[in-house]
């Protein structure tokens, strides 16, 4: 019986190849499309915004309360990110049995990426001291995004031969960088032209963020027009048949979750990817705090730094692709992480006060992150067992999201013990320097064999 891995019994024909060109681009321009969400919402506008709305909320001392509980206004918005990506772990995994079970990837992906364009609209009515609104937009919103995510991933074995994967992978990667550095862009000089255009800031950062969920529903129509309904299937392919219908999903998902253990060196491919993942996602959070508090930087040149890493990872992610192709990703993958560990060096050692050296810190970390990211996603759709890509890539983005606390954790441990963010920039170096020795004990060709999935050439 062949798998959604196997390759087809019959030369691929013409058609096959222009069906694939039309799945691959759909599946590119879905990351162009949540991009701007991530891009613009997450990391530039919402959360200062979020901040200034619950603060006009706050009582005497600064507290507002949610729900009867009493914290700093301050806090609402990493305490409300926090909470979606608990939530949003469940939601995946019993996302992706559901998906495997019925193969309505497809479906689900487009249908949860909808519900977050809605929310991130609606953001546009957050003003005030409404801030329970916002918190109710932005839980509903990144959960719907982390789903999308997760479901998008499970189509890249479908997508390419093993040998291509590393390369379909990056340029995924690169387009998303586009997408929302294109957006961003167009946002951030609305922003800084408002005084022209007649608006207040508050009304700017709302047109900002509604923008991003009209980017994303729009751009959305491509891939809900040409993926295929079941991930993991190419042309000519046979797709894999549930066997059981969608009512057993939860035990499904626990049947997941117990038969990882059949594959030990897939969960220590995890365990690497969740290490050194941890430090990759903590140093992009807190790049912009770094630069302010420890460089004193301002506002323009950390938002034109984030800009710049935007682009630079475009190129970044190709980069490293093609670097994939003549050495095969986990080597990729380890050079990269190396030279994460002279980015952090870079940044202890930077001068302060000199938006340069900042702009180098920029460079570097956008040159690395969309390629170790982009060939690390490819690698692990190696190591999953044919039939169940959902179900694994969601606890792949459980690693990438419900575990991203160890890092900030550090960080913060770091900076109250030496009141220095320079200590705690350098503190991070534990996870790529654990990260690099598990995944280098990893035998990448074993594992792919052991899940029963062919053996690239360059791996």
């Amino acid at each position: 019986m062949s798998t959604a891995t196997d390759l087809p019994e019959h030369p691929a024909t013409d058609d096959d190849g222009r069906t694939l060109r039309r799945q691959q681009f759909g599946w590119y321009i879905n990351d162009w499309a949540n991009a701007a969400f991530s891009a613009t919402v997450l990391t530039v506008f919402l959360g200062p915004y979020l901040t200034r709305v619950a603060e006009s909320a706050a009582d005497a001392s600064g507290d507002v309360h949610p729900l009867g509980l009493t914290i700093r206004a301050g806090s609402f918005f990493p305490y409300t990110v926090s909470f979606s990506v608990l939530l949003s772990v469940a939601v995946m995994l019993f996302t992706g049995t559901v998906a495997d079970r019925t193969g309505r990837h497809k479906e689900l992906m487009c249908g949860f990426a909808y519900i977050g364009a809605v929310a991130t609209m609606a953001m546009f009515f957050l003003g005030g001291d409404n801030y329970l609104l916002g918190g109710g937009l932005l839980i509903v919103a990144n959960i719907a995004y982390a789903v999308s995510v997760a479901l998008s991933y499970a189509y890249l074995p479908g997508l390419a031969t093993p040998d291509q994967r590393d390369s379909v992978s990056s340029k995924g990667w690169a387009y998303g960088y586009a997408g929302g550095g294109v957006l961003l862009i167009a946002n951030l000089a609305l922003f800084q032209g408002h005084d022209a255009l007649g608006i207040s800031t508050g009304t700017a950062v709302r047109i900002c963020l509604a923008s991003a969920g009209l980017w994303w529903a729009l751009f959305t129509v491509v891939p809900l027009l040409r993926l295929p309904s079941r991930a993991g299937v190419a042309p000519g392919h046979t797709p894999v048949v549930a066997d059981r219908p969608a009512s057993g999903s939860l035990r499904e998902l626990a049947a997941t979750l117990r038969g990882m253990r059949k594959y030990p060196l897939t969960l220590l491919y995890l365990g690497a990817f969740l290490c050194y993942n941890d430090g990759i996602q903590t140093v992009v959070s807190q790049a912009s705090l770094f630069g302010s508090e420890e460089l004193g930087m301002d506002e323009s040149t950390l938002v034109s730094a984030v800009l710049l890493v935007q682009i630079v990872a475009i190129g970044g992610a190709l980069l490293l692709g093609r670097i994939a192709a003549t050495h095969g990703a986990k080597k990729t993958i380890l050079g990269s992480l190396v030279a994460w560990v002279f980015t952090l060096a870079l940044g202890y050692l930077m001068p302060a006060h000199e938006p340069i050296w900042f702009y180098a810190l920029a460079c570097m970390i956008g040159l690395v992150l969309g390629g170790s990211q982009a060939l690390s996603r490819s690698l692990f759709s190696h190591l999953i067992p044919a039939g169940r890509e959902a179900e694994y890539f969601s606890v792949y983005k459980i690693s990438d999201r419900g575990t991203s606390w160890m890092g900030p954790l550090v960080f913060g441990l770091a900076y109250q013990i030496t009141g220095s963010y320079r200590s705690a920039i350098i503190s991070l170096l534990v996870f790529f320097v654990i990260g690099f020795v598990v995944l280098l004990k990893v035998p990448v060709r074993r594992a792919i064999e052991a899940v029963g999935n062919p053996v690239p050439e360059r791996i």
